[in-house]
């Protein structure tokens, strides 16, 4: 598939076929504790075998970091209760993948909105000292007839323009996972996965993508989560 949009000074062509799988999920009520257990240990076991086959089941792992399943509690401030995005050889893995996971008891305990695409462009780390980066931000959007109706020149300024505030990003300590394209299996164009030290970070990085008008070639949909364990996130009964 080629990409919608050219490599920048700050984003790179990632080549390959690597397929994002992300999931936006709210959780089922009404599940018993025993169906709700016995639901984690089939998720448990499938995402053993798809880290086995060579999935990385969180963002921190596209760094070369831990391969433990993650996700980001986003109930607080969303629709959704988490969302999170896992990452698989190809495509045609992802799909089964995501099949195998809903069969092993992913199904019981949520109701999914499942993105799949392949990746564009590699991951960016930040120029700032290691730090821990707790928070987890999710950037869907769609280019819109602004866009479309752009002139090669015009995109390419823009993309400057854009590259001031990823470049900020970077510098205020974000990790920015690629950039994923979307719009093969879904109505969004791309999605972009980051993960922050803070929400303070994360606030004054917006504000930065506002100063350059980021926003005047598309329409957007922002999550923002408190990165969680995934498994244990799946076992807690918030029925109760």
């Amino acid at each position: 598939m080629t990409s919608l949009t050219d490599a920048t000074d700050v984003f790179a062509a990632a080549g390959g076929e690597a397929c994002v799988v992300l999931f936006l999920a709210r959780r089922q009520h009404g599940v018993s504790r025993r169906s709700r257990l016995t639901a984690v240990a089939g998720v448990h076991t499938a995402l053993d075998q798809l880290a086995a086959d060579g999935w990385s089941l969180s963002v921190r792992h596209m760094f070369g970091e831990s391969n433990s399943p993650a996700c980001y509690a986003t109930g607080f401030a969303h629709d959704i209760d988490f969302a999170g995005a896992f990452e698989a050889p190809d495509s045609q893995q992802a799909l089964q993948g995501t099949i195998a996971l809903e069969e092993a008891g992913w199904g019981t305990l949520a109701r999914t909105e499942w993105l799949l695409g392949i990746r564009e462009f590699a991951p960016v780390a930040p120029t700032t000292e290691p730090t821990d980066h707790p928070w987890g931000f999710i950037a869907l959007w769609q280019w819109n007839d602004a866009w479309q109706a752009a002139t090669a020149e015009e995109r390419s300024a823009y993309d400057a323009e854009c590259d001031v505030a990823f470049t900020h990003d970077v510098q205020g300590g974000a990790r920015i996972a690629g950039r994923h394209r979307l719009d093969w299996s879904s109505r969004w164009h791309h999605v972009g996965l980051w993960e922050v030290p803070s929400v303070e970070m994360l606030d004054r990085a917006m504000r930065e993508h506002e100063r350059v008008a980021d926003f005047k070639f598309g329409t957007s949909r922002h999550y923002v989560g408190r990165r969680r364990p995934l498994l244990a996130l799946l076992e807690e009964d918030t029925d109760v």
